[in-house]
Protein backbone atom coordinates (compact mmCIF):
# COMPACT_ATOMS: atom_id res chain seq x y z
CA UNK A 1 0.00 0.00 0.00
CA UNK A 2 0.77 3.34 -0.70
CA UNK A 3 1.99 5.58 1.50
CA UNK A 4 -0.64 7.93 2.94
CA UNK A 5 -0.56 11.79 3.05
CA UNK A 6 -0.74 13.53 6.11
CA UNK A 7 -2.22 16.63 5.83
CA UNK A 8 -2.27 19.28 9.11
CA UNK A 9 -5.53 21.20 10.06
CA UNK A 10 -4.06 24.16 8.77
CA UNK A 11 -4.29 22.82 5.00
CA UNK A 12 -7.48 21.15 5.21
CA UNK A 13 -9.81 22.95 7.10
CA UNK A 14 -9.74 25.93 4.76
CA UNK A 15 -10.11 23.78 2.11
CA UNK A 16 -13.54 21.81 3.75
CA UNK A 17 -14.82 25.74 4.07
CA UNK A 18 -13.90 26.58 0.41
CA UNK A 19 -15.97 23.49 -0.25
CA UNK A 20 -18.73 24.53 1.41
CA UNK A 21 -18.79 27.80 0.75
CA UNK A 22 -18.68 26.16 -3.17
CA UNK A 23 -21.88 24.03 -2.76
CA UNK A 24 -23.87 26.81 -0.81
CA UNK A 25 -23.88 28.68 -3.81
CA UNK A 26 -25.75 26.05 -5.79
CA UNK A 27 -27.92 24.57 -3.08
CA UNK A 28 -29.11 26.95 -0.64
CA UNK A 29 -31.20 28.76 -3.12
CA UNK A 30 -32.65 25.26 -4.21
CA UNK A 31 -33.47 24.41 -0.25
CA UNK A 32 -34.99 27.22 0.14
CA UNK A 33 -37.54 26.51 -2.88
CA UNK A 34 -37.98 23.23 -1.83
CA UNK A 35 -39.41 24.75 1.55
CA UNK A 36 -42.00 27.29 -0.34
CA UNK A 37 -43.05 24.00 -2.95
CA UNK A 38 -41.78 25.58 -5.75
CA UNK A 39 -39.70 24.39 -9.04
CA UNK A 40 -37.33 25.48 -11.18
CA UNK A 41 -36.73 23.70 -14.39
CA UNK A 42 -33.10 24.10 -15.13
CA UNK A 43 -31.39 24.31 -11.18
CA UNK A 44 -33.34 21.56 -9.53
CA UNK A 45 -32.42 18.99 -11.94
CA UNK A 46 -28.99 18.20 -10.49
CA UNK A 47 -30.77 17.72 -7.05
CA UNK A 48 -33.58 15.85 -8.36
CA UNK A 49 -32.36 13.63 -11.34
CA UNK A 50 -29.06 12.79 -9.20
CA UNK A 51 -29.24 11.03 -5.61
CA UNK A 52 -26.79 13.16 -3.94
CA UNK A 53 -28.54 15.26 -1.62
CA UNK A 54 -27.68 18.81 -0.80
CA UNK A 55 -26.08 17.59 2.18
CA UNK A 56 -24.18 14.86 0.90
CA UNK A 57 -22.53 17.29 -1.58
CA UNK A 58 -21.53 19.53 0.93
CA UNK A 59 -19.28 17.30 3.10
CA UNK A 60 -15.73 17.69 2.16
CA UNK A 61 -13.55 14.67 1.28
CA UNK A 62 -9.77 14.56 0.96
CA UNK A 63 -10.10 11.66 -1.53
CA UNK A 64 -8.12 8.79 -1.23
CA UNK A 65 -4.29 8.29 0.13
CA UNK A 66 -4.88 11.21 2.49
CA UNK A 67 -4.77 11.41 6.45
CA UNK A 68 -6.09 14.40 8.20
CA UNK A 69 -4.49 15.08 11.11
CA UNK A 70 -5.84 17.34 14.54
CA UNK A 71 -8.82 17.24 16.65
CA UNK A 72 -11.59 18.78 13.97
CA UNK A 73 -10.97 15.54 12.15
CA UNK A 74 -11.97 13.38 15.32
CA UNK A 75 -15.65 13.29 14.34
CA UNK A 76 -14.72 11.53 10.93
CA UNK A 77 -13.87 8.33 12.77
CA UNK A 78 -17.78 7.40 13.32
CA UNK A 79 -17.87 8.67 9.14
CA UNK A 80 -18.78 5.64 6.61
CA UNK A 81 -15.60 4.15 5.06
CA UNK A 82 -13.37 6.43 7.63
CA UNK A 83 -10.49 4.98 10.05
CA UNK A 84 -7.92 6.08 12.16
CA UNK A 85 -4.45 6.42 10.77
CA UNK A 86 -1.00 6.99 11.89
CA UNK A 87 -2.99 9.32 14.43
CA UNK A 88 -5.04 10.91 12.05
CA UNK A 89 -8.43 10.04 10.12
CA UNK A 90 -8.56 8.80 6.70
CA UNK A 91 -10.26 6.80 4.28
CA UNK A 92 -10.23 2.75 4.80
CA UNK A 93 -9.71 1.77 0.90
CA UNK A 94 -9.49 -1.98 1.02
CA UNK A 95 -13.21 -1.48 2.99
CA UNK A 96 -14.68 1.01 0.25
CA UNK A 97 -13.27 -1.37 -2.84
CA UNK A 98 -14.79 -4.04 -0.88
CA UNK A 99 -18.42 -2.84 -0.78
CA UNK A 100 -18.15 -0.52 -3.84
CA UNK A 101 -16.38 -3.56 -6.23
CA UNK A 102 -19.56 -3.13 -8.57
CA UNK A 103 -19.39 1.02 -8.73
CA UNK A 104 -15.60 1.04 -9.45
CA UNK A 105 -15.82 -1.56 -11.75
CA UNK A 106 -18.87 -0.32 -13.68
CA UNK A 107 -17.89 3.44 -13.39
CA UNK A 108 -14.64 2.27 -14.94
CA UNK A 109 -15.85 0.66 -18.12
CA UNK A 110 -17.83 3.88 -18.75
CA UNK A 111 -15.20 6.03 -18.34
CA UNK A 112 -12.51 4.49 -20.31
CA UNK A 113 -15.02 3.40 -23.04
CA UNK A 114 -16.28 7.10 -23.48
CA UNK A 115 -12.97 8.35 -23.60
CA UNK A 116 -11.81 5.78 -26.34
CA UNK A 117 -14.57 7.08 -28.74
CA UNK A 118 -15.34 10.29 -31.37
CA UNK A 119 -17.75 11.89 -30.04
CA UNK A 120 -20.94 12.60 -32.45
CA UNK A 121 -21.52 16.15 -32.68
CA UNK A 122 -25.00 15.94 -34.93
CA UNK A 123 -27.45 15.48 -32.32
CA UNK A 124 -28.95 18.94 -31.82
CA UNK A 125 -30.63 17.92 -28.37
CA UNK A 126 -33.36 16.53 -29.88
CA UNK A 127 -33.21 13.99 -27.34
CA UNK A 128 -35.54 16.52 -25.59
CA UNK A 129 -37.67 17.23 -28.46
CA UNK A 130 -38.25 13.37 -28.37
CA UNK A 131 -39.66 13.34 -24.37
CA UNK A 132 -42.25 16.11 -25.82
CA UNK A 133 -43.35 14.41 -29.36
CA UNK A 134 -46.81 14.13 -29.67
CA UNK A 135 -47.77 16.09 -26.40
CA UNK A 136 -51.32 16.21 -27.15
CA UNK A 137 -51.45 12.09 -26.06
CA UNK A 138 -49.00 12.15 -23.78
CA UNK A 139 -48.03 15.77 -22.47
CA UNK A 140 -45.32 16.41 -21.27
CA UNK A 141 -42.56 16.37 -18.31
CA UNK A 142 -42.75 20.03 -17.43
CA UNK A 143 -46.22 20.79 -17.32
CA UNK A 144 -45.84 23.69 -16.05
CA UNK A 145 -43.78 25.14 -19.14
CA UNK A 146 -45.15 25.84 -22.31
CA UNK A 147 -43.65 24.51 -25.62
CA UNK A 148 -42.16 27.35 -27.89
CA UNK A 149 -43.28 26.01 -31.13
CA UNK A 150 -46.63 24.65 -29.46
CA UNK A 151 -47.57 21.16 -30.01
CA UNK A 152 -47.59 20.71 -33.39
CA UNK A 153 -44.10 22.69 -34.38
CA UNK A 154 -42.76 20.65 -31.74
CA UNK A 155 -43.76 17.28 -33.55
CA UNK A 156 -42.65 18.67 -36.79
CA UNK A 157 -39.14 19.09 -35.95
CA UNK A 158 -39.06 16.02 -34.33
CA UNK A 159 -40.25 14.59 -37.82
CA UNK A 160 -38.40 16.85 -39.93
CA UNK A 161 -34.56 15.59 -38.36
CA UNK A 162 -32.41 12.60 -37.82
CA UNK A 163 -32.36 11.41 -34.14
CA UNK A 164 -29.94 9.01 -33.09
CA UNK A 165 -29.47 9.36 -29.51
CA UNK A 166 -26.85 7.36 -27.83
CA UNK A 167 -27.74 7.78 -24.17
CA UNK A 168 -29.90 5.29 -22.32
CA UNK A 169 -31.09 7.38 -19.70
CA UNK A 170 -32.54 10.33 -21.95
CA UNK A 171 -34.31 7.72 -24.43
CA UNK A 172 -36.03 6.28 -21.86
CA UNK A 173 -37.85 8.99 -21.44
CA UNK A 174 -38.87 9.13 -25.03
CA UNK A 175 -42.29 9.31 -25.69
CA UNK A 176 -43.81 6.03 -27.08
CA UNK A 177 -44.18 7.51 -30.98
CA UNK A 178 -40.70 9.18 -30.71
CA UNK A 179 -38.65 5.73 -29.55
CA UNK A 180 -38.68 3.91 -33.00
CA UNK A 181 -37.64 7.63 -34.68
CA UNK A 182 -34.44 7.01 -32.99
CA UNK A 183 -31.85 5.81 -35.32
CA UNK A 184 -30.59 3.51 -32.02
CA UNK A 185 -32.52 1.76 -29.61
CA UNK A 186 -30.27 2.22 -26.06
CA UNK A 187 -30.54 -0.38 -23.58
CA UNK A 188 -28.84 -0.59 -20.14
CA UNK A 189 -26.64 -3.48 -21.43
CA UNK A 190 -25.68 -1.99 -24.59
CA UNK A 191 -24.68 1.69 -22.31
CA UNK A 192 -21.18 0.81 -22.02
CA UNK A 193 -20.77 0.15 -25.51
CA UNK A 194 -22.71 3.73 -26.89
CA UNK A 195 -21.94 6.47 -24.64
CA UNK A 196 -19.30 8.68 -26.55
CA UNK A 197 -17.69 12.09 -25.33
CA UNK A 198 -20.18 14.28 -27.41
CA UNK A 199 -23.14 13.06 -25.50
CA UNK A 200 -24.57 16.45 -23.27
CA UNK A 201 -26.06 13.40 -20.79
CA UNK A 202 -22.69 11.51 -20.38
CA UNK A 203 -20.75 14.38 -19.66
CA UNK A 204 -23.40 15.18 -17.08
CA UNK A 205 -23.34 12.15 -15.83
CA UNK A 206 -19.66 12.53 -14.97
CA UNK A 207 -20.84 13.90 -11.41
CA UNK A 208 -22.60 10.96 -10.85
CA UNK A 209 -19.33 8.69 -11.46
CA UNK A 210 -18.04 11.28 -8.85
CA UNK A 211 -20.29 11.34 -6.20
CA UNK A 212 -20.89 7.00 -6.70
CA UNK A 213 -17.13 6.64 -5.83
CA UNK A 214 -17.53 9.29 -3.39
CA UNK A 215 -15.65 9.23 -0.36
CA UNK A 216 -12.56 8.10 -2.34
CA UNK A 217 -12.87 11.22 -4.98
CA UNK A 218 -11.50 14.54 -3.88
CA UNK A 219 -14.68 16.89 -3.28
CA UNK A 220 -12.35 19.86 -5.34
CA UNK A 221 -13.18 17.40 -8.08
CA UNK A 222 -16.81 16.16 -7.60
CA UNK A 223 -17.53 19.98 -7.52
CA UNK A 224 -16.13 20.59 -11.13
CA UNK A 225 -18.00 17.57 -12.34
CA UNK A 226 -21.25 19.24 -10.66
CA UNK A 227 -20.35 22.57 -12.20
CA UNK A 228 -19.90 20.75 -15.48
CA UNK A 229 -23.64 19.25 -15.29
CA UNK A 230 -25.05 22.52 -13.60
CA UNK A 231 -23.48 24.66 -17.39
CA UNK A 232 -24.53 21.39 -19.31
CA UNK A 233 -28.20 21.61 -18.31
CA UNK A 234 -28.53 24.99 -18.63
CA UNK A 235 -27.54 24.30 -22.18
CA UNK A 236 -29.84 21.75 -22.62
CA UNK A 237 -32.61 23.42 -21.39
CA UNK A 238 -32.29 26.55 -23.33
CA UNK A 239 -32.04 24.27 -26.78
CA UNK A 240 -34.82 22.12 -25.46
CA UNK A 241 -38.90 22.63 -27.19
CA UNK A 242 -39.36 24.82 -24.11
CA UNK A 243 -40.75 28.37 -23.82
CA UNK A 244 -38.27 29.08 -20.80
CA UNK A 245 -37.92 33.75 -21.51
CA UNK A 246 -39.91 33.92 -18.69
CA UNK A 247 -37.05 32.12 -16.69
CA UNK A 248 -34.06 34.47 -18.32
CA UNK A 249 -32.97 31.62 -20.36
CA UNK A 250 -32.87 33.19 -24.22
CA UNK A 251 -33.48 29.73 -26.13
CA UNK A 252 -30.84 27.70 -28.84
CA UNK A 253 -33.23 27.58 -31.92
CA UNK A 254 -31.96 24.48 -32.67
CA UNK A 255 -34.48 23.95 -35.30
CA UNK A 256 -32.12 26.81 -37.32
CA UNK A 257 -29.16 27.09 -39.03
CA UNK A 258 -27.93 29.38 -37.01
CA UNK A 259 -29.00 27.41 -33.47
CA UNK A 260 -28.05 24.84 -34.78
CA UNK A 261 -24.31 26.13 -35.39
CA UNK A 262 -24.37 27.75 -31.49
CA UNK A 263 -25.24 24.04 -30.46
CA UNK A 264 -22.14 22.29 -31.42
CA UNK A 265 -20.10 25.27 -30.73
CA UNK A 266 -21.07 25.10 -26.96
CA UNK A 267 -21.06 20.88 -26.78
CA UNK A 268 -17.58 20.90 -28.14
CA UNK A 269 -16.30 23.32 -25.53
CA UNK A 270 -18.22 21.02 -22.96
CA UNK A 271 -16.76 18.11 -24.70
CA UNK A 272 -13.30 19.20 -24.00
CA UNK A 273 -14.05 20.14 -20.07
CA UNK A 274 -15.92 16.70 -19.88
CA UNK A 275 -12.46 15.30 -21.48
CA UNK A 276 -10.09 16.40 -18.77
CA UNK A 277 -12.44 15.49 -15.82
CA UNK A 278 -13.03 12.44 -17.74
CA UNK A 279 -9.71 11.22 -17.31
CA UNK A 280 -9.04 12.39 -13.91
CA UNK A 281 -11.86 10.41 -13.03
CA UNK A 282 -10.83 7.22 -14.47
CA UNK A 283 -7.37 8.15 -12.71
CA UNK A 284 -9.09 7.85 -9.24
CA UNK A 285 -11.18 4.96 -10.32
CA UNK A 286 -8.34 2.77 -11.66
CA UNK A 287 -6.04 3.43 -8.82
CA UNK A 288 -8.68 1.93 -6.33
CA UNK A 289 -8.26 -1.82 -4.73
CA UNK A 290 -10.87 -3.87 -5.57
CA UNK A 291 -11.15 -7.82 -3.61
CA UNK A 292 -9.55 -10.37 -5.42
Amino acid sequence: MEAMLPLPESAWLPRAAAHETRVERFAAPFVERRMRQKKHPVEDFLFTYYTQKPGQLQRWHPGAGVVLEGEAAAPRRDWKFYAEHDGGVGLDLAAFGAARAEAIRFARIILAGTASRPGNFACFGLHEWAMAYKSESNGIRHEYLPLRLGASGTDRVVEEHRIRCTHFDAFRFYTPEAVPLNELQPTRDTQRDLEQPGCLHANMDLYKWAYKLTPAVPSELVMDCFELAWDVRTMDMKASPYDLEDWGYEPIRIETPEGKAEYVRLQKQFADRADVLRRRLLDVAEALPLPS
